[in-house]
């Protein structure tokens, strides 16, 4: 969320706009039945009606502007985002055995999107961006078609978390804030910006150092806390 405040704050310090952040481990978001009935017997409206989809639903069709914010988990999406990305389903049409075309939505939208932006935003722990992400952005690719939203990935997004490497954070997130003032004044991101901001904090052998000294002092932390169960006990 440090790499997506500093878009928003690009973005809010430029345009007059209203911003709205629903965080989804917040929320009560049911599983997908796979029962298709918004495809063939609801015509668009999911049949679980108790949990907070209704309303996730209503905003990202209010929306101007959707952005997708999280960390890639295990090579794809963190599991309560995958939920909800099964659960809006209905705002796609339904397959009628037509055969995919590489590039487009596999799927047609239900409701006009043709003015609408989406956005990924997303860190991983990697020392690089690529390939790291292709599986994600291959699921991507099969819900918007290539050119339907613009991905801005960070690497090596564990420095984050570390407090003495704050000061160097800092400056590396101005170039976010750069591009949501890009995106308020454009509407879009160049290729220029999308690679540059995936560019790393650290060079390989800086961030490999770095890492390595993460896990050692986790692993210093796990001996020390056996140790504590064990004398308790």
């Amino acid at each position: 969320m440090r790499v997506t405040n500093a878009f928003l704050k690009g973005l809010e310090d430029n345009c007059v706009c209203d911003t709205e952040i629903a965080a989804l481990f917040d929320m009560n978001i049911k599983p997908c039945r796979g029962c298709l009935f918004c495809w063939g017997r609801t015509d668009g409206e999911c049949v679980i009606s108790d949990d907070d989809i209704p309303m996730i639903k209503r905003k990202i069709l209010e929306a101007d502007v959707v952005i997708g914010s999280f960390p890639l988990y295990y090579f794809g999406m963190p599991g309560t985002v995958k939920v909800m990305t099964d659960r809006l389903l209905s705002v796609m049409m339904p397959y009628r055995g037509e055969k995919p075309v590489a590039g487009l939505p596999y799927h047609e939208f239900r409701y006009d999107f043709d003015s609408k932006k989406f956005l990924l935003i997303s860190t991983c722990g990697f020392c690089q961006t690529l390939p790291t992400y292709d599986a994600l952005l291959a699921q991507y690719d099969c819900i918007f078609g290539k050119g339907g939203y613009q991905a801005l990935l960070c690497p090596q997004g564990k420095v984050f978390s570390t407090p003495e490497l704050s000061g160097r954070v800092d400056v590396y997130l101005e170039k976010y804030t750069a591009a949501g003032k890009e995106f308020a004044e454009n509407g879009v991101l160049s290729e220029d910006t999308i690679n540059f901001l995936q560019e790393p904090i650290f060079d390989e052998r800086r961030f490999r150092l770095l890492i390595n000294e993460f896990w050692r002092k986790e692993r210093e932390i796990g001996k020390k806390h056996r140790i504590e169960e064990s004398v308790t006990e």
